[in-house]
């Protein structure tokens, strides 16, 4: 399974990313399986540097702000007005009430919204299958309804955090995963509000306390000194660590190792 970066900037686009987005792939029996994970402001542009967007075969939106799913008005435009239309509908998965948040952020009647060319659906509340991907989802700790999404194949699995505070449900889901992406928003020598995002040295505690075998963080805004929150993890999780950074890819491996 492999997981390329395409926009990690937290809460609007910066200088030198996009808003969030994360392309996961699976290969299997000939076939790739590919899902987004969040399409943000600025991300439908750098997601075609690596993935031509008629080969994604579903968008998971973990909540509705902005900087995680704006860009799927771009993503209506390209599958409504590309040449081959029409396109077979596109399997978006997010909170109750996407399709209406859609239709407004496009200014378009609820019905049809954008439904001819997205088959909106709520997360489900047991795993599902994209291709040869397993989805698996919790609810998290955001002001809005808002979810992580594990992600499994071949043996190997990986957490995204989505935007949380403090969640022992994301502990949970991320339970010996092999790479926890994970937000980190704020750093330990502010005053930050509860329940809105993670500093650097919650994300190390939620992925220690997981046993992730990797954590990269991420949702890092541009005014943030990503340095700070990079040095406020380290203490909090001795396994390997890094920033997200766009272009950046991570090919996972088995969860056991064969003999």
């Amino acid at each position: 399974m492999r997981l390329t970066v395409v926009g990690m900037s937290g809460s609007f686009p910066g200088p030198d990313s996009p808003a969030s987005c994360y392309l996961v792939e699976h290969e299997h029996e000939g076939r790739t399986s590919r899902v987004v994970l969040d399409l943000g402001n600025g991300a439908l542009g750098t997601l075609q540097r690596f993935v031509d967007l008629c080969d994604i075969d579903a968008v998971c939106l973990s909540h509705l702000h902005a900087d995680h799913c704006l860009d799927l008005c771009g993503y209506f435009v390209f599958r409504r007005y590309h040449p081959e239309a029409p396109l077979p509908r596109l399997k978006v998965y997010g909170p109750e009430g996407t399709a209406r948040r859609m239709a407004r952020a496009y200014d378009l009647a609820a019905e049809p919204g954008m439904c001819q060319e997205f088959d909106f659906r709520p997360f489900p509340a047991v795993p599902f299958q994209v291709g040869s991907l397993t989805v698996t989802t919790a609810r998290v700790n955001h002001p809005v309804p808002a979810y992580a999404v594990r992600v499994e194949a071949g043996g190997c699995a990986l957490v995204y955090s989505g935007d949380t505070g403090v969640s022992t449900a994301l502990i949970d889901l991320a339970r010996d995963c092999d790479l926890l992406l994970c937000e980190a928003s704020f750093v330990e020598s502010n005053d930050n509000p509860p329940g809105l995002h993670l500093t650097g040295k919650q994300a190390g505690e939620h992925a220690s306390k997981a046993a992730a075998r990797q954590l990269v963080l991420t949702h890092l805004p541009p005014t943030l000194a990503a340095a700070e929150v990079l040095a406020d993890a380290g203490p909090a999780y001795s396994g390997p660590l890094e920033l997200a950074r766009v272009g950046a890819v991570y090919d996972l491996p088995p969860l056991v190792c064969p003999p």
